[in-house]
């Protein structure tokens, strides 16, 4: 899986600030400057202002300035089962790859068995694995031999049949009912901060699913460039403790 990002807000947290300075202020924050705005709040500078302040509003809670930026990010490669958990979240807006308008009757069944067009768990490949809800965790080389072939055989096949049903006519948004749920998709989603701290309460959690937890930690390196003093302060703070940063 990989995740890129396409557009943001820039200087979004300079945005934060205004929205939240906005709250207490009598004069209006569209005729000063940052500089003017910022006044009162402690730091040497205003880049330590705008670390101070922003922790200051995580730490009391006072999340709605952070839903004033917004970044967009292009993901390329998850599968269909982790989409469905991604697109279970508010407050993010997202558009997926068409299977009624793309068609993958040009992918070799063959290179499907190597990983190509559906994503392999680590779990039919590693016996060190264990997942959530994992009935045996006591597995050797040769269990682990037969899941990858079990796996790759079935997925191997579905593509096939998927295939001939396209070549028997069938349109692709009815044949696409055979393909498996770990078909790999591409999605764009637009998110504010403040939705993207919240996926990671629930998604970046050690009790999460391996491939969402993976791409939430992807979508959480990329935000900590863009939102440096936030994602710090939430990354040394606020992550794995179930915050609640939803609505």
């Amino acid at each position: 899986m990989r995740v890129r990002l396409l557009n943001a807000t820039d200087d979004p947290e300079e945005l934060i600030c205004r929205g939240a300075r906005n709250d207490y202020m009598s004069d209006w924050v569209g005729d000063r400057d940052f500089a003017d705005v910022m006044d009162g709040v402690e730091g040497d500078d205003v880049e330590a202002q705008k670390a101070n302040f922003l922790a200051k509003l995580l730490k009391r809670g006072h999340y709605g300035p952070f839903e004033h930026p917004s970044a967009t990010f292009a993901i390329e490669g998850m599968s269909r089962s982790c989409m469905a958990q991604l697109t279970r979240h508010r407050h993010a807006s997202f558009d997926v790859q068409s299977m009624r308008y793309v068609a993958f009757d040009d992918v070799d069944p063959a290179d499907v068995e190597d990983g190509e067009m559906v994503v392999t768990p680590p779990s039919a490949t590693d016996p060190d694995w264990i997942g959530r809800n994992q009935k045996n965790s006591d597995v050797d080389e040769e269990t682990v031999e037969q899941r990858e072939d079990v796996f790759q055989r079935s997925v191997r096949q579905s593509v096939e049949d998927y295939q001939e049903l396209l070549e028997l006519g069938m349109p692709p948004e009815d044949a696409r009912f055979v393909l498996p749920i770990g078909t790999e998709v591409n999605v764009v989603v637009t998110l504010n901060p403040r939705s993207l701290m919240h996926i990671a309460d629930m998604r970046a959690a050690a009790d999460a699913q391996w491939e969402i937890r993976d791409l939430t930690e992807q979508l959480l390196d990329l935000a900590a460039d863009w939102c440096p003093h936030t994602f710090d302060y939430y990354e040394a703070e606020m992550k794995h403790r179930k915050n609640r940063l939803a609505p």
